[in-house]
């Protein structure tokens, strides 16, 4: 059995009020191309197929072309489950009539226990996914008691585990955030405080653990427990990151290899620092002129039109950063509180207004508060 392994699409994203649907065009074809030579058996999307909950017409579009070329033109069978950023409902609307074509869209934790079968050239695989959910979901449909995420996804595998045979070779779709894993600046919290980390443990007795949420290609603790990673580059973070899709390849013992297969960007995201002089005359020879890029001038002096300038060698200069002007020590230490979650900036005014820390109690409050407050925030995107 021979499948790829994808996810964070994020089909219809803006960076930085820039659309991004060309760019992903641009390396979805990609993907479909990869179908073609390595002759898969199977393509699996771990998540985060939209950007947005209510995805643009645009969006939806371009995930019909590329899904429709896949399974109605190639004939090859796809497993996908929402992520957080998707809106479960709607990304699973006609999944049962999509199914007889090949598009498999395990969008409710009642799907947990029915495998998604395909057979490969050398074994049958079974594909069982858990699609996003949050604690108090797991909580309130299964009418259990549960704390936090890592409690939510032990009791979800436990009941995979019930119907799951070791005779099989069995493959798991999740999109969570192992704990100590490599996170980006562009994945959107799921939880605070810590709450949103599992465990890497209960995946061990998969034959391989496809994984979505985290937008850095990796693995944890075991080469077959994977996150394949974003398909682009969500975030000036990210420059140095590698972004591909991962081809796995299993028997009928269980895991055997993996490999990466790079995406070519149709721009690249870069970070370049300099003085603007130097870099608009670096800009003469520079092959990636159209590149999204950050601009970080190191000038001391007062600047005129800065940005005009640059966008006439640079057209896609997103940001401009000028901290040797504008910024004072105090300033850059602001900037870096403001990256920190909400619990801990509301710990920080806390104890600024009170002069004292939060009991454990109040933290708790504060904390179930805030989770509950960034629910309905995705409820209503």
């Amino acid at each position: 059995m021979r499948f790829i392994h994808t996810s964070d699409w994020h089909i219809g994203r803006q960076f930085h009020n820039v659309s991004l649907l060309d760019d992903q065009r641009h390396v979805l074809e990609q993907i479909v191309t990869y179908i073609k030579h390595e002759s898969v058996d199977a393509v699996v999307i771990a998540g985060d197929v939209y950007d947005r909950s209510v995805p643009s017409a645009q969006a939806v579009e371009l995930l019909d072309d590329v899904l429709n070329t896949i399974c109605s033109e190639l004939n090859v069978p796809v497993v996908l489950i929402p992520g957080n950023h998707d809106g479960a409902e709607r990304l699973r609307f006609a999944s049962r009539q999509l199914k007889q074509a090949g598009l498999h869209i395990i969008g409710e934790l009642e799907q947990i226990t029915h495998p998604v079968v395909i057979k490969g050239s050398a074994c049958e695989v079974a594909f069982y996914g858990i699609p996003y959910n949050d604690p108090e979901t797991v909580r309130s449909q299964f009418k259990i008691d549960i704390a936090n995420h890592d409690d939510a996804h032990r009791y979800l595998l436990s009941r995979i585990s019930e119907v799951m045979s070791e005779q099989t070779v069995n493959v798991l779709l999740s999109h969570c955030y192992i704990d100590g894993a490599e996170a980006s600046e562009s994945e959107r919290p799921l939880s605070i405080g810590g709450a949103d980390r599992v465990n890497f443990e209960p995946f061990e007795v998969f034959d391989y653990v496809a994984l979505g949420h985290l937008h850095s290609p990796q693995h944890k603790a075991r080469e077959h427990i994977r996150y394949s990673g974003s398909i682009l580059k969500y975030s000036f973070s990210e420059q140095y990151q590698k972004k591909g899709v991962t081809l796995v390849d299993l028997d009928e013992k269980g895991f055997k290899t993996t490999q990466f297969l790079p995406l070519k960007p149709l721009r690249e995201v870069r970070i370049i620092e300099g003085e603007l002089h130097t870099i608009l005359e670096n800009a003469k020879s520079d092959p990636g002129y159209e590149d999204y890029l950050l601009i970080r001038l190191t000038d001391r002096n007062a600047l005129l039109d800065p940005m005009g300038k640059l966008r006439e060698s640079y057209p896609n200069v997103l940001h401009l950063e000028k901290p040797g002007i504008f910024e004072s020590r105090a300033q850059q230490l602001d900037r870096e509180k403001l990256r920190h979650g909400e619990l801990e900036m509301f710990r920080d005014f806390f104890k600024q207004a009170f002069g004292s820390e939060l009991t454990p109690e109040q933290d708790q409050v504060i904390s179930a508060t805030i989770t509950e407050l960034n629910k309905h925030e995705r409820a209503a995107l």
